[in-house]
């Protein structure tokens, strides 16, 4: 998909946290980039099966809706001994309120009344960008890691208190933020999505 120079992309998240992480990301292209929440944008529902789903699903209603090219994010924590749970549900674990304190309680619960041993996990995400009326292009990245409790860390946003890629001490919430955008699912995502992303004018 072609892109000019200081056009408009909206990005379709009503997520501050995964906002600030896009913008960042997209600092190379001169976008001139809105947030959902910033045009009055409503948050579609999340009906999909899958993560890719669920991205092309919220970036065919921004596009739709607003008339400029969008591009949505759907991703998420899946665990291995949770049978990949939260997966596309790890927002909805935080509930309408985002606690995510909450959501990663509810990992860790999960966990010992599994008896678990296996704390691998990972991190999924999907990027859909579409203009409207024509097919969503998909881009998906994923980084590998274990679970730590208690959280630690206040940087980052969501899980990333717990999760600890792996070849790392850190986790994601300790990190600097530079240094997960270059080793992050949504970075890997972005990767590819940069690779086909043609900026003109």
């Amino acid at each position: 998909m072609k892109l000019a120079r200081g056009e408009v992309l909206v990005v379709a998240s009503h997520n501050p946290g995964k906002l600030r992480e896009i913008v960042e990301l997209l600092a190379p292209f001169d976008l001139t980039i809105k947030g959902a929440a910033e045009l009055g944008l409503p948050e579609p529902e999340e009906t999909g099966a899958t993560f890719a789903e669920n991205a092309v699903l919220k970036a065919h209603a921004a596009a739709g809706a607003c008339g400029f090219a969008a591009l949505s994010d759907d991703s998420g924590l899946a665990v291995t001994a949770l049978d990949g749970a939260p997966g596309i549900y790890s927002a909805r674990w935080a509930g309408p309120e985002k606690d995510f304190a909450k959501a990663m309680a509810q990992v860790e619960k999960g966990l010992k009344e599994k008896g678990a041993t296996d704390f691998s996990a990972k991190f999924v995400c999907a990027l859909a960008l579409s203009r409207p009326g024509t097919d969503a292009e998909i881009f998906q990245g994923e980084v590998t890691g274990n679970l730590v409790f208690p959280p630690r860390g206040s940087r980052g946003f969501g899980y990333d208190p717990i999760f600890v890629a792996d070849g790392m001490q850190e986790t994601f919430g300790e990190i600097d933020p530079a240094k997960k955008h270059a080793m992050s699912h949504r970075a890997r995502a972005f990767a590819k999505l940069k690779q086909h992303l043609e900026i003109g004018g």
